[in-house]
């Protein structure tokens, strides 16, 4: 409803094709917080955090609770995800053996992106929680931190760092430069892309979601001031619903690309190239 008060206050349908705020941050941003306690403001964003947690808690509990040879829909659909995850991903990708140990948190960052990027097509909320970089950020520096840890630990400083800064299959001449390419790979850009892939998705597509739709509604409703040129409003509003099957499935595909990636640099930590 934010996005909507915003764009409703400053279009002007007879000047604009489009109805777009001044400012994009105001799509994103939600300065009144629904209440305080202390220091800590309790915003629209920390909700839909705490809701999507809550959800996430739920679909497992209630999905998985009863184990039942013949499970209803909701729970074989739960089941079918847990399994996707489990087989496809952690012991697929990391292997039988260590793939299980990282199988909780590769399930819980899994879920929980799914059901806030979904956020971004659920109506009355439209507004995708991995499209502020601090929680996209957050979950890059978790799995950032889980895998040099597991780099480190199973490796050695040695065999994890060393090797890979001096290369010694690569040719003398070239292996400061190899070297450094791979620590600021590994090191440094794996989480900022890991963090910047997921946030500029959800960014991007909060934002035609936005403007398409609510451009439709207001052109629409606002015939008897601008006549024929409401018009644009069907048509807006009719690529907002192409665009909404489009994003649906792209918030799905980037739970799944953050986990499978999370679950890639696990593995290349548990067995590194040099």
């Amino acid at each position: 409803m934010g996005d909507v008060m915003v764009l409703a206050i400053d279009c002007d349908l007879e000047a604009e094709v489009i109805c777009a705020p001044p400012d994009v941050n105001s799509l994103f941003e939600f300065t009144t917080p629904l209440f305080s306690i202390g220091g800590f403001h309790f915003t629209r964003t920390v909700f839909l955090i705490f809701a999507a947690m809550a959800i996430v808690l739920g679909l497992l509990y209630f999905g998985l609770r009863r184990g039942q040879l013949v499970p209803s829909k909701f729970e074989l659909s739960i089941e079918s995800l847990v399994g996707f995850v489990r087989d496809d991903i952690a012991k697929g990708v990391i292997g039988p053996v260590h793939g299980m140990r990282y199988f909780p948190y590769l399930l819980s960052v899994f879920f929980f992106l799914l059901v806030g990027n979904l956020f971004k097509v659920t109506p009355l909320v439209n507004f995708p929680i991995s499209s502020r970089m601090a929680l996209s950020g957050f979950l890059a520096i978790l799995t950032w931190v889980i895998f040099v840890f597991v780099g480190f630990s199973k490796n050695g400083f040695k065999h994890y760092f060393i090797d890979a800064l001096w290369p010694k299959s690569v040719p003398l001449a070239l292996r400061w430069l190899v070297g450094l390419i791979e620590v600021v790979s590994t090191f440094v850009l794996r989480p900022v892309t890991l963090a910047v892939r997921l946030f500029a998705n959800m960014v991007a597509g909060h934002l035609m979601l936005t403007l398409l739709l609510v451009s439709g509604l207001l052109f629409v409703a606002g015939v008897g001031d601008i006549g024929l040129k409401a018009g644009l409003g069907i048509v807006w509003f009719a690529f907002g619903l192409a665009i909404w099957v489009f994003e649906f499935v792209v918030a799905v595909l980037q739970a799944y690309i953050f986990t499978l990636l999370s679950a890639v640099y696990i593995q290349t930590s548990l067995e590194p190239a040099h």
